[in-house]
């Protein structure tokens, strides 16, 4: 099979051509159509995270159809669509799996990290952390929904699980924000959204979903928000998003790496304001948020990359040279939409 596997001495992504994946006990191989772009894949190649598997293939919004069962899988079959998230797999075993909190187990798998992903033609899945898509959604729609979508739902419940929340800043206009927008916007919420500086299309996509408000980092909302959620990786945003909420607001910080927040002072915290992190995702979190935002009409704004042009896509990505989400899709791809596939 045809992968892009990270080449660590360069920090660039090669063409390989690789034997074809086999199923374990209790995994599934799957054709792959679709494989979402994501920021956390720009960390895995930069080496931000740590070591993972050597040679890794990048890739954890990962749509496919099921070619093969390993022993012991019976919750899927041959021909199925699925999707396949960061989280790869838990133990099922520690204190924060008992507690429901997989997302926090002590011994995780993680696509496209600890094991190989789905920037490549076939990957291997355990077959209880594949997530059943709904037919409302083409491929490469459904992709960026199993991160960018998934993290940022469970950024958005953590930001309003306090108080209500009118007044909704997103930092960072991404793929995670504008699917995230397109939700709040549904619930009755006035998103802002905080973009860089001079980002016309990214404040273009912002206004053309439906914010009542787009602009760049930099500048202070009107009143203030009741919550903010953190998408960009610029940890300088923390105490500028900490004084645009009110008291007793919410800034969530949603990406699994940042920049060093600066010192900041404690009367930006004061008045019962919270600063909270979200790590990882849940199976739960993809049986709730999918339906929902598929009755929602969420949908993302993607640009198409064929697979052997991966390199452009996260150098696109670091560039911001795209609004909304990227996608790399393989000759089994189907159901594209030309009028989102821009290559």
């Amino acid at each position: 099979m045809l992968a892009m596997a990270l080449e660590a001495a360069h920090r660039r992504l090669t063409a390989v051509s690789l034997p074809d994946p086999v199923a374990g006990p209790g995994e599934v191989i799957l054709r792959v159509h679709a494989c979402g772009v994501c920021r956390t894949d720009l960390h895995v190649v930069d080496g931000d995270l740590g070591h993972g598997l050597a040679g890794v293939i990048p890739g954890h919004e990962i749509v496919g159809t099921v070619q093969s069962l390993g022993v012991g899988v019976t919750n899927l079959r041959v021909g199925d669509r699925v999707g396949v998230p960061w989280l790869g797999g838990a133990c099922g075993r520690c204190r924060y799996c008992r507690e429901g909190a997989e997302n926090l187990c002590d011994a995780p798998e993680f696509t496209g990290w600890t094991r190989h992903g789905g920037y490549a033609e076939q990957v291997s899945a355990r077959a209880d952390f594949c997530i059943p898509l709904p037919p409302g959604l083409s491929d490469i729609e459904a992709a960026p929904l199993l991160c960018a979508g998934l993290i940022g739902f469970r950024a958005w419940r953590m930001a309003c699980e306090q108080r209500p929340v009118r007044r909704l800043g997103l930092y960072g206009f991404g793929a995670a924000a504008h699917l995230l927008a397109q939700l709040a916007i549904a619930e009755g919420q006035a998103v802002h959204a905080f973009t860089r500086s001079g980002d016309a299309a990214a404040q273009r996509l912002a206004r053309d979903l439906g914010c009542v408000w787009a602009g760049g980092s930099d500048e202070e909302p009107e009143d203030p928000l009741d919550a903010a959620i953190i998408f960009a990786p610029v940890g300088e945003l923390v105490p500028i998003a900490l004084r645009a909420v009110r008291k007793g607001g919410t800034v969530v910080c949603a990406g699994i790496h940042m920049s060093d927040i600066p010192g900041f002072p404690y009367a930006s915290l004061w008045n019962e304001r919270r600063l909270v992190s979200v790590a990882n995702l849940t199976r739960a979190d993809a049986r709730e948020y999918l339906p929902r935002a598929l009755s929602a009409g969420v949908r993302a704004q993607v640009t198409a990359y064929d697979l052997t042009r991966a390199n452009e896509a996260l150098d696109d990505l670091r560039a911001g040279a795209f609004a909304g989400a990227a996608v790399l899709v393989t000759g089994a791809g189907r159901d594209p939409d030309p009028a989102r596939d821009d290559t």
